[in-house]
């Protein structure tokens, strides 16, 4: 059988098979699940939750709002809200509020001024939700895998330790999906999350418990890990910012699954969050030492960056078609750049973009500079437990005995199909390259591009079953290792959040975030859930 062939029809049996799971899961969906009295989570009402980190931590040192105030509003609002949401999966209530105290003792002991606190303290008694796949001491540690339930955390992951030692003060730790590869933040040991302006729908992975948590004001800066978007496509889905960083700028140790060799190059830790002026802040604290790769110092002239945007991928068969909000979402910023900031702004069709797919699926099957294999999934679903098979998990998942998610059953099945062969692999390396090479001398210094973050907004619960390759259009961005930021602009006319991603050149990070900034001055950024 010709190869292409083969490929269509491979193609076509995991369409299919993708689409008769996601009707199992729709039907659960109408016939099962926790039932509301509304569909999104409840308005703020508390004006200290309508604060950013970098504003909350002036008025705390500035003792004009005590920390067990800012704390005890965040705990009050989890409690009423988390049930709906089922973002945050474990409390540090007690630790939290102790912690409080500690810095409202300190600060009336007035030993220090405000510029010397903000400069050791920066986050000074702002909370903080980290992503349950990263170690925060005391807490548990198991990436929604069952074989890890009772996996403590002993230490802290480095970006945490970094938060913590800025002051922030942890609040609890929340949902992912299985082993953080998938889109819907859904798994054994904690269940699913709910986006707070739709219960009804994602809120994306594999940081998804940290992008809802977030956007329903239970939090107001978090902690999360991107390696196909993980950052982004839960930033995106639930309205708020995220920040994928150049690679090699913020340390990755810490958090389990642990990517190992080439893959390591690819995932990256960074900053979520409501507001935008909080973005820099944060990853100058998280990134340590690495910071001195970017130039966050640089002052950023807007009307001299070079814009460029592109509405959609170019036509993969793999991918959606992006839904005509988002399109018209994208031209607005255009236009809006055009006459309201007089920027240069060119539309280009990179056409390579279409195989974003296939040139992720290389990435992450690249071997290492010793000649060492990718971790495979299907060892780790096992973690050094007895080896599992795919096929037969399938049959305990359709009986209700399984312990796995049936994504993480179907990547343990899939995974080595997906595998290209040496021809195949040299294909889409050389694809890769010279996208990349493309991107770089388009963007130079001070370009940036202008992308959907998602080819639709956030689809309903079990939908990405039959959506599987969707994650690409975030995805390419780890495999060319450029940073990227997803932006909020706003909601669509059934109330889902609209976003967009702005991407720069190696280490030109600024960029990002200064465009970051704009957009949330000229579009609105966060909406508060409930307000539609």
């Amino acid at each position: 059988m010709a190869p292409l062939l083969t490929a269509k029809i491979q193609l076509l049996l995991l369409q299919a098979m993708g689409f008769l799971i996601g009707l199992v899961g729709q039907a659960a969906r109408a016939f099962g699940g926790p039932k509301f009295d509304s569909m999104t989570t409840r308005p703020v009402t508390e004006p200290l939750l309508l604060l950013s980190g970098v504003q909350l931590a002036k008025l705390i040192r500035q003792r004009k709002v005590k920390c067990i105030d800012v704390i005890q509003a965040y705990i009050n609002r989890i409690i009423d809200v988390n049930p709906m949401i089922n973002g945050i999966v474990k409390y540090r209530f007690e630790e939290a509020k102790k912690e409080a105290y500690a810095v409202d003792i300190k600060l009336a002991e007035k030993q220090e001024d405000d510029a010397t606190l903000e400069k050791k303290w920066p986050f000074l008694g702002v909370p903080l939700t980290v992503k349950e796949a990263f170690q925060l001491q005391g807490m548990p540690n198991s990436s929604g895998l069952v074989n890890r339930r009772n996996t403590i955390s002993q230490t802290d992951a480095t970006v945490v330790a970094l938060l913590k030692e800025a002051g922030a003060i942890p609040l609890g730790i929340t949902n992912c999906s299985e082993l953080c590869m998938w889109y819907e933040s859904s798994n054994k040991i904690y269940g699913r999350s709910n986006n707070p302006y739709d219960l009804r729908h994602i809120v994306g992975g594999s940081s998804g418990g940290e992008g809802c948590t977030l956007a329903a004001a239970c939090s107001v800066i978090g902690v999360g890990s991107d390696i196909g978007g993980s950052i982004r496509m839960p930033a995106f889905f639930n309205g708020i910012f995220g920040h994928k960083p150049s690679p090699g700028v913020v340390p990755n140790k810490g958090q389990f699954p642990v990517a190992r060799g080439a893959q390591e190059l690819f995932q990256c830790t960074g900053p979520m969050c409501r507001y935008a002026e909080d973005l820099a802040p944060m990853l100058r604290v998280m990134a340590g030492p690495g910071i001195q790769k970017l130039k966050l110092d640089e002052k950023v002239y807007l009307k001299d960056l070079k814009f460029y945007w592109m509405e959609h991928d170019g036509g993969s068969i793999l991918m959606s078609k992006v839904d005509e909000d988002l399109i018209l979402a994208q031209k607005k910023v255009v236009t809006h750049l055009e006459t309201m900031l007089g920027a240069s702004v060119q539309h280009v069709k990179l056409r390579q973009m279409k195989y974003s797919f296939q040139i992720w699926v290389t990435m992450m099957s690249t071997k290492a500079h010793d000649g060492k294999e990718p971790l495979k999934f299907v060892d780790l679903l096992s973690d050094h437990g007895k080896p599992i098979s795919p096929v037969w998990e399938f049959i305990k998942w359709c009986l209700g005995r399984s312990k796995h998610t049936i994504p993480a059953i179907g990547l343990a099945f899939l995974e080595e199909k997906l595998k290209y062969n040496n021809e195949k692999f040299k294909k889409f390396k050389a694809i890769e390259e010279s996208l990349h090479k493309e991107l770089v001398e388009m963007l130079g210094d001070d370009g940036v591009f202008l992308y959907p973050s998602h080819p639709t907004v956030a689809p309903q619960h079990h939908v990405p079953l039959t959506r599987p390759f969707n994650f690409a259009y975030t995805g390419i961005f780890n495999a060319l290792g450029l940073p990227v930021t997803q932006c909020p602009l706003g909601l669509n006319d059934k109330g889902l959040p609209l976003g967009i991603q702005v991407v720069a050149g190696p280490f030109n990070d600024h960029l990002t975030l200064a465009v970051a900034q704009y957009l949330e001055k000229s579009f609105g950024g966060w909406v508060c859930p409930g307000k539609f």
